[in-house]
């Protein structure tokens, strides 16, 4: 394993706030390394069960192999992640396989199928996981199309869709088997500020109506300020502080006070 630098770690407290729940999601000292480049420099983290939650943080800096390991497409080199009670690197391929089945997941684009119109598009994990009739099935992707506003565009391809629709689309497929922990990856990449806030608003309404543990990947402050209800900062492969959004805007930590005020003084710089 490569030499850690203390000093590069002067900012980083590591202090994470009680939220006052269980920890749904837990990374524990884990390191990764691609090549030379180390992204995750033992990163320790718990993310509050049926909370809003935000990992927010420079680009770059290990925010989207976090969601990788969560769902085990990637594996630690050392140390350990732990969802709803589970050692995501010791599962066996089969209890792996079970344990997806609790997460919905929207990345950055949708990820939609072309060759699939919307309807069947979110119908894809109920005929791919379940052994419910076309019937049962209808009435879950209507329901969740209509949450996410798209019920009248059960017909449409992806290519015909906004990329704001594409990202409401990949949401209500998330939510079709009726996950116990949602991820996004970035679902603000790539929309204009307004769509961006109409997502977060829409994110929060479905967490409201639906409940259970959610957590975004971004560096949109805006979209944390209106979403999170915890915020974890990273930087460098680690945590700089963690705890309950409104206590994380009032920190007097200089990196987090910098980088959640969007200021260009900090230790944070162009490098």
């Amino acid at each position: 394993m490569a030499v850690v630098k203390e000093e590069e770690f002067e900012f980083h407290t590591g202090q994470n706030r009680p939220a006052g729940v269980p920890d749904a999601i837990q990374f524990i000292d884990v390191h990764k390394t691609f090549g030379s480049n180390q992204v995750l420099r033992g990163l320790s983290m718990g993310l509050p069960e049926g909370k809003v939650s935000m990992i927010l943080g420079p680009s770059g800096t290990g925010k989207s192999v976090c969601i990788k390991h969560i769902v085990g497409l990637m594996y630690p080199d050392s140390g350990d992640v732990v969802v709803a009670g589970h050692s995501i690197p010791s599962l066996s391929d089969d209890d792996l396989f079970e344990l997806r089945k609790k997460f919905g997941v929207l990345f950055q684009d949708g990820a939609l199928f072309g060759s699939l119109n919307l309807y069947d598009n979110v119908a894809f994990p109920l005929r791919q996981h379940t052994e419910k009739g076309e019937d049962e099935i209808a009435e879950i992707v209507n329901r969740r199309l209509s949450e996410v506003g798209l019920g009248n565009a059960n017909e449409k391809m992806p290519n015909e869709l906004s990329g704001g629709m594409r990202k409401r689309a990949g949401f209500a497929r998330s939510l079709v088997l009726d996950p116990e922990i949602v991820l996004f990856d970035e679902p603000d990449s790539g929309l204009d500020p307004v769509r961006t806030a109409l997502l977060c608003e829409l994110i929060k309404e479905v967490h409201a109506e639906n409940g259970g543990t959610y957590v975004v990947i971004t560096h949109d402050i805006m979209s944390a300020r209106r979403v999170a209800e915890y915020i974890a900062v990273l930087w460098r492969g680690r945590i700089v502080e963690a705890g309950p959004s409104q206590e994380l805007f009032e920190s007097e930590n200089e990196f987090v006070r910098q980088f959640l005020a969007g200021e260009s003084s900090g230790p944070l710089g162009m490098e």
